[in-house]
This record gives structure tokens, C-alpha cells and sequence, in this order.
């Protein structure tokens, strides 16, 4: 093979980014499309800005912005010469205690992670506030959630922030979206909320969370961008992949012996149902970089306030 028909090799931080997620080379040229230049927009927004920024980016289960945040994060840093950190709403769920004691004083439901009222909001608060602090001088300590034990990482196991923060990417599926009205609310949207939650005690509650806990944070997000899928319908397919790549990440037979059943998980992603149509019905108007998606995950269309002027 001549030196003119070999395969051009790729920075180091771009190899280890597709070795991390098990990724082919095709991510990549995707990314060099699509994602460049949204590294790009948010570099130049925190040129305009006066401090450290704050990203918010939604998008359904499986849709891939874990790792789309891993892209920005690596890209800004190399790319852009930002410090950037990613974070995931995710990893500020409440302990698994925690949720059984909602399910207990509230409804049953709340014990399941995922809606609105099972993070813990105050933690987040917390640490965004200390990771964008321009004057901070003590390390951070970033919350970890363990998905295949349904509970926080032990103290020990977590790593903490040491340097200053210019950007700060906080990806997770429910972020940005807005209460419903109560009529909404009155109709079951699914076999889960018609079994399980007839009186609407527990949507109502996910509501009033959102309203008074999330909407609030809202008001950290310098910069909004979606991954949006095109319908509820591939988020089960796409949270099965996911659920697939974790079981093959995992040895451990017990662990393994955790993870969801096809029936348990379209079980679970009904948790998820009424606010994922929320978002995929209101958000794309309201953010400020949109990625429309296809069903393969694959990147259409791009909407851009900075581009279109609006």
C-alpha cells in the first residue's frame, strides 16, 4: 500500500474517544460533520460570554448525547483550547433508599428512577454552582450513579474536578422540558399510568417536581441544544441497545442477573413516555441548536438560532 492510499491517521483524543464507546471510524466522520461545528458555536458563545457557561443537552434514551457530550468535551479541549467537563443528570439520581421512601410516602412509582422528582436537584444545584465558580479554589466532587445496582457509587469510587471550568456540559433526557397543564395531566397515556397510576397521583406529582425543582435550574442554562429523535417509537428500541451494550460490558453473574428482561424494560421506558413526547413536541422550537435524528441515529437536519437569525 502506497503512503498516498492509507487510511490518514486520526488524532490521539479522537482514537481514544471511539476505543471508549467502542465506536467505528464512521462515528467519526459524522461527527466531523455535524459536531465540529456545534463545538464551534458553543466556543464562540463563551467568547462573547463573561464567565464560565453552562450547556444544557436533551435528548431521549439512546440517543447518544453520553456520547456526543464526550465529543463536545474532547473537542472543545482540543480543538478550541477550552476546559471542558460533561456531566450527567444521570448521575444525580437519589439513593435507592431515597426512592423507596417516596414510594412509601408518595406512590410506588417513585421508586423507579428516571422522571422528574428522583434526582436529586439540591446536589445538582450545589455542584454546578461550585464547578462554575470562577473563584473556587477546593475540588469538586463529581456524583456517580451505578445503573446496573440502581444505586450512587460509594465516596470512594468518585473523582473529583481540580481546575477551573469554561464550559460546562450537562446532557440528560428530561432537561429543558416544562410542566404540563393539569388537563394534561387527566388521561393515562399508557398501559403503566392506566394500571399503575389511575388516579394520577404519581404523574401529578412528577408535574409539580419539574415545576418547582427543575424549572428553577433552568435559569443556569446559558445554551440549549436537542438530539431529537423523530418518534417515541425508536426510544425502545434504542434503550435496548443500551441496556445490550451493558450487559456485555459486564462480568459479573449477579450484576448481569440485575439487568432488565425485554418485558421489564418496555416496562420501564412507559416512566418515561408522557415527558419524553413532551419534549420531542415542544423543545425543538425553544433550544438553541437542534440535531433532528432518523431512526438509525443518524444526524438529517440542523436548526441553529445563530444561523437562521432567529
Amino acid at each position: 500500500m502506497t503512503e498516498s492510499t492509507q487510511t490518514p491517521r486520526i488524532p490521539d483524543w479522537q482514537a481514544a474517544l471511539l476505543a471508549r464507546h467502542s465506536l467505528g471510524r464512521g462515528y467519526l466522520e459524522s461527527a466531523q460533520e455535524w459536531f465540529d461545528p456545534l463545538a464551534g458555536a458553543i466556543a464562540a458563545h463563551h467568547d462573547g460570554a463573561d464567565g464560565p457557561m453552562l450547556v444544557g443537552l436533551n435528548g431521549s434514551q439512546g440517543s447518544g448525547k453520553t456520547t456526543l457530550c464526550d465529543y463536545l468535551q474532547t473537542a472543545l479541549t482540543q480543538q478550541h483550547g477550552k476546559r471542558a467537563l460533561a456531566l450527567s443528570i444521570d448521575d444525580f439520581y437519589l439513593t435507592h433508599k431515597q426512592r423507596l421512601n417516596l414510594a412509601e410516602d408518595v406512590h410506588p412509582l417513585c421508586a423507579t428512577r428516571g422522571v422528574p422528582g428522583t434526582h436529586d436537584i439540591a446536589l445538582l444545584n450545589t455542584t454546578v454552582t461550585h464547578l462554575l465558580d470562577p473563584a473556587r479554589r477546593a475540588d469538586v466532587v463529581l456524583p456517580s450513579f451505578d445503573k446496573a445496582t440502581d444505586d450512587r457509587k460509594p465516596a470512594q469510587a468518585l473523582e473529583r474536578w481540580s481546575g477551573a471550568v469554561d464550559i460546562l456540559l450537562l446532557e440528560g433526557w428530561c432537561l429543558g422540558v416544562l410542566p404540563q397543564q393539569d388537563e394534561a395531566l387527566v388521561q393515562p397515556i399508557n398501559t403503566l399510568e392506566a394500571q399503575e397510576d389511575g388516579d394520577g397521583i404519581w404523574r401529578q406529582w412528577v408535574n409539580r417536581s419539574l415545576a418547582e425543582d427543575y424549572v428553577p435550574f433552568y435559569e443556569y442554562v446559558d445554551f440549549w441544544v436537542m438530539l431529537a429523535a423523530p418518534d417515541f417509537d425508536c426510544v425502545l428500541a434504542w434503550r435496548s441497545e443500551q441496556e445490550e451494550k451493558l450487559r456485555q460490558s459486564l462480568a459479573d453473574a449477579a450484576t448481569l442477573n440485575a439487568l432488565q428482561s425485554p418485558e421489564d424494560l418496555q416496562r420501564f421506558v412507559q416512566h418515561y413516555e408522557r415527558l419524553t413526547r413532551e419534549c420531542l413536541a415542544t423543545l425543538p422550537a425553544r433550544v438553541d441548536y437542534l440535531l433532528s435524528l432518523d431512526s438509525r441515529r443518524n444526524v438529517r437536519a440542523v436548526s441553529h438560532r445563530l444561523l437562521s437569525g432567529s
